[in-house]
């Protein structure tokens, strides 16, 4: 079941504590005015045939967060790269029009304010079917991408390919739109 936060009435205790309330706050933290940062397009680097902002995580966090996060910008009348990964996505759009083919299927046009759902381990290519740039955040979950063994490897080589997995970045959501 997703995690959903309510609504309290107000005077009502707050819920359980979950994995980022109740941290100790570092020694020397900076007050969160200096934590704050923009989704801005010149703070993007090109990957996957788009430019990315990371977001999630982001330099100087402690604890390593459970979801990753970056903002996209695709270019008007671009595609995206082909990209498939071990990770659940969703798009939130934050400017233009476009459309996503999901495992060579076309899907339904989508427009600023849609949500769009992006399976796990489905190639996906986003279009911007606009004349103007199109934006998203993009969030997806886990934060790494957990390695799949099938019935052809042997333990050895499930091993390397998951370390490999692991520790390379182009290999996983963590660097893919």
């Amino acid at each position: 079941m997703p995690f959903t936060s309510p609504i309290l009435p107000p005077g009502e205790p707050a819920p359980a504590s979950t994995p980022y309330r109740g941290l100790p706050p570092k020694t020397g933290d900076a007050p969160m005015a200096d934590r704050r940062f923009r989704i801005d397009r010149s703070a993007a680097t090109e990957e996957f045939g788009l430019a990315c902002q990371r977001i999630i995580p982001w330099p100087g966090g402690d604890a390593e967060p459970p979801v990753g996060a970056m903002a996209c910008f695709l270019k008007p009348g671009g595609d995206s790269d082909p990209d498939c990964h071990n990770q659940d996505e969703i798009m939130v759009i934050l400017g233009g029009t476009g459309s996503v083919t999901l495992d060579g299927r076309p899907e339904s046009p989508f427009r600023t304010g849609d949500i769009v759902v992006l399976p796990r381990n489905q190639e996906h290519v986003v279009h911007n079917t606009g004349d103007t740039e199109l934006s998203w955040l993009s969030l997806y979950w886990p934060l790494r991408e957990p390695a799949i063994r099938t019935d052809n490897e042997t333990g050895d080589e499930a091993g390397d390919e998951a370390g490999d997995e692991a520790g390379d970045e182009t290999d996983n959501k963590e660097v893919a739109a």
